[in-house]
């Protein structure tokens, strides 16, 4: 089933998703409902999940945002259901492929888009405010890409996304919650990338900054106007596409600019001599050396970088 046909008229490769299902989570508002328009608009039919909460998780109340956006799908003349489980639950992921399978009867994307915000520097962080954003950005992710993992390993099929952050890249003060649980989810994803590519399952990751209720309290207001969502859904699109072929990649993504991030590591420095560990005095004189990335490599997985790093040692 291909992601892309020819328009003549253009003279150019067009992505659709025509007979594809995707699953977006946190669709119904931000991001999530950017990229189920977009996905819906170019022939894909879309499962909008929301659990329609606040930013930090509580209860909001009123008509479902899942629904809102189903609705403009419609309208437009796309296919869409809504589905308002959480993702931070194994029956919920488990709601959110029942829904795609039992309206659709496959599911060829998921975009793990869902999340919260507690933030708090770490010292006045309470163990609620950790667990709650873990549970929805980490184990979320788990709960919802475990089912549909399984069936597009069997259909021989599937695009996934996972949701990073600079903040989760590179830490950021006061979110230490959403920042391990963001770089958790890079590690998911590189390894699901391993055990996805042989049977066609490629896993990726976005690390967006857009526009949305998760960013609206840390971004200045001037700055917001320029981060619509619609500059970073066309890197999800493409890397969504059946025709694209990268598995495993980083890749930040705002305003219409992207750029690729990666986990790298410097050149070995090998201090033992005659089978001794170094001092640390050693390991002082030659820091400037072992903490340099000059020449830094990035590994395809941990096998590959032990091999390197231990034939150096």
């Amino acid at each position: 089933m291909s992601a892309e046909e020819t328009n003549p008229s253009l003279g150019e490769t067009t992505i659709r998703f025509d007979g594809q299902v995707a699953i977006v989570t946190g669709a119904g508002g931000g991001l999530g409902r950017a990229y189920a328009l977009a996905l819906a608009a170019r022939g894909a039919k879309v499962v909008v999940n929301d659990v329609s909460v606040n930013r930090d998780g509580s209860s909001e109340g009123g008509v479902s945002r899942a629904d809102a956006v189903v609705e403009e799908i419609c309208a437009a003349g796309g296919e869409a259901v809504a589905n308002y489980d959480s993702v931070a639950t194994q029956k919920g992921g488990e709601s959110l492929l029942h829904t795609a399978m039992s309206h659709y009867e496959r599911v060829d994307i998921l975009i793990n888009n869902a999340g919260i915000l507690r933030d708090k520097s770490f010292s006045k962080m309470e163990a609620d405010d950790w667990e709650a954003v873990r549970s929805v950005h980490l184990d979320g992710a788990f709960y919802s890409t475990h089912p549909v993992f399984k069936v597009m390993r069997e259909q021989g099929y599937g695009r996934i996304m996972m949701t990073s952050s600079a903040a989760g890249l590179f830490g950021n003060f006061g979110q230490a919650n959403y920042s391990a649980a963001k770089l958790g989810l890079v590690g998911l994803m590189l390894t699901l990338a391993q055990e996805g590519k042989k049977y066609n399952v490629h896993v990726n990751t976005v690390a967006p900054v857009a526009a949305s209720r998760m960013t609206e309290t840390i971004l200045p207001p001037d700055m917001l106007k320029q981060l619509d969502p619609e500059f970073v859904v066309p890197l999800v699109l493409w890397l969504c596409a059946s025709d694209c072929p990268t598995t495993g990649g980083i890749f930040n993504a705002a305003m219409g600019t992207f750029s690729q991030a990666q986990v790298v590591s410097g050149a070995p420095v090998a201090l033992a001599q005659n089978g001794k560990p170094p001092s640390p005095e050693e390991v002082a004189q030659q820091w400037n050396a072992v903490a340099s990335v000059n020449n830094a490599t990035s590994y395809p997985n941990a096998m590959a970088f032990l091999s390197d790093f231990l034939n150096m040692s």
